[in-house]
């Protein structure tokens, strides 16, 4: 159970578009578990290394709540600027612009 939703999470980070975010709780939503945006995290924590672009996913507010996970607490904000992402003076990002809602995944039919 707990890899199948973690597969799904990664389902959904691959497709963020360059330039936008999404939130936990988007993906969790998306995912079928509304309230497991912290497992998100979790799932996002343990694929770091994997290539998938994690610096897209910050918290309902647009906070970089993930930033400590990047090994310098700088980079997450800095590939998200590389992408022409904007912040707020708080240095959360303008979710009304950069926010992307993610789909929901159809579920595959086991043969």
């Amino acid at each position: 159970m707990k890899q199948d939703f973690f597969d799904r999470v990664y389902k959904i980070v691959a497709k963020i578009p360059k330039g936008k975010v999404t939130t936990y709780g988007a993906i969790a939503e998306v995912c079928g578990i509304k309230s497991s945006a912290r497992t998100v995290g979790w799932a996002l924590n343990g694929a770091k290394m994997s290539g998938l672009p994690c610096h897209r996913v910050v918290n309902r507010l647009g906070a970089l709540t993930g930033k400590v996970h990047f090994g310098d607490i700088h980079l997450m904000e800095e590939l998200l600027r590389s992408e022409g992402v904007e912040f707020d003076d708080e240095g959360c990002v303008i979710m009304r612009k950069y926010f992307w809602q993610p789909k929901k995944i159809k579920k595959s039919k086991k043969k």
